[in-house]
């Protein structure tokens, strides 16, 4: 009995299981599935529909962004407004001693002996530079100053005849008319005395032009006489002498540039070859104009340098005051055959093409002469690969290159 019902037992869970299996509870599975799967593509459609309306301005304006990034490019640009700018002249010329001084015979010249200087040596006021042979001309002195006591002599005797004569003219012995005679003869005899002085003077004189000699202090720049040599009036300048050692720049400036300039100003004076700059000041600006360069020259001189050569090429920047105007970095000028200019960003962001004149150029930028008013937005670099009537997405650069 007991294991019959236990068999009837199990039959019967057995085809209870079999038939949940196949019918109920497999369309309880099948509407559980479908409820999760609606409830998850809900959720996901509620999460998409958030995010589209919540970030709608945001999605809506990005493409429009992006799309103009695609078709206009971004340029950097900048206002420069007007600065207060140092006015610098930039000009090249040639040095040259500011007094240069040719030293020749001063006399009938004759055989040079000897040559006591040489170029780059400092000489004094009256110092000899070289001696003449002048065996002639000292006989011819010493021939003068026996004249000399000859003449005195005679006027110590005739001085004695006349204060002889004077005595006795009292006495009745010697005459008026002689007396006047010996006191005319006394005369004479000192003015022969005067004459042969005088003529020795002027032999010594002769013999002391001789010696070629430095009319100042200075440098000696050139000698072109060698012991030896016969020299007279026209052999031109035996030496060459700058005055005080001082040297000039002879700078070539336009016309404008000469107006802005004034006696005093400082300027620096580099040679070429060398990055040292000489101090000197403008002590002379030229008061014509070459008709054929429209150029004028300011001299500028210059304490000795040993670096400073006469005949040499060397750049100077003149100070002459202070101006007003735009200042762009050197990327933002262009030129090409029609002249200089820069491009500007115009209405509705198009790039149109500004000439100008470019002032000086220091190590801040380039002045801006004429051209611009230092309001517009010019383009910092890359114009040249823009063309005039491009539109532009203009960006406002950060800070202005130096």
């Amino acid at each position: 009995m007991k294991t019959m019902n236990f068999e009837s037992s199990k039959w019967s869970r057995d085809a209870i299981d079999d038939v949940a299996v196949d019918e109920e509870t497999l369309a309880r599975r099948r509407r559980r599935r479908r409820i999760i799967v609606g409830v998850i593509i809900a959720a996901v459609l509620a999460v998409g529909a958030v995010l589209m309306f919540g970030g709608g301005g945001e999605q809506a304006a990005a493409p429009k962004a992006g799309a103009e990034g695609q078709t206009l490019p971004v340029v950097s640009v900048i206002v420069p407004g007007r600065q207060d700018i140092p006015a610098i002249i930039s000009a090249t010329g040639s040095l040259a001693a500011r007094r240069d001084m040719p030293v020749g015979v001063a006399g009938e010249g004759g055989q040079i002996e000897r040559v006591l200087v040489e170029p780059g040596q400092w000489v004094r006021a009256g110092q000899t530079l070289a001696v003449i042979n002048r065996s002639v001309q000292t006989q011819e002195a010493a021939q003068l100053a026996a004249q000399i006591e000859v003449a005195r002599a005679d006027l110590r005797l005739a001085q004695n005849q006349f204060d002889r004569a004077s005595a006795l003219v009292s006495r009745g012995f010697v005459s008026r008319a002689d007396l006047d005679q010996r006191r005319a003869t006394r005369d004479a005899a000192a003015a022969r005395v005067r004459v042969a002085e005088a003529n020795l003077g002027a032999s010594r004189a002769r013999i002391g032009r001789l010696s070629v000699v430095a009319p100042t202090a200075g440098l000696v720049l050139s000698r072109s006489v060698e012991a030896g040599q016969v020299v007279g009036a026209g052999s031109g300048a035996l030496f060459r002498i700058a005055e005080g050692g001082q040297m000039e720049l002879r700078a070539r400036l336009s016309q404008s540039d000469l107006a802005r300039l004034s006696v005093g100003v400082t300027a620096t004076v580099t040679p070429v070859g060398s990055t040292i700059g000489y101090q000197g000041s403008v002590f002379q600006v030229s008061p014509i104009i070459d008709p054929t360069t429209r150029q004028g020259e300011a001299r500028i001189m210059i304490p000795y340098q040993r670096d400073l050569r006469p005949g040499g090429f060397a750049s100077v920047m003149i100070q002459a005051g202070s101006t007003t105007a735009p200042l762009l970095p050197e990327s933002a000028v262009l030129t090409d055959d029609d002249g200089t200019y820069v491009m500007i960003v115009g209405p509705n962001n198009t790039v149109q093409r500004r000439a100008v004149r470019i002032g000086t150029v220091t190590d801040r930028g380039v002045v801006v002469a004429e051209g611009l008013t230092g309001n517009e937005q010019v383009v910092e670099s890359a114009g040249a690969f823009l063309n005039p009537g491009e539109r532009i997405r203009p960006e406002r650069a950060r800070r202005p290159r130096r």
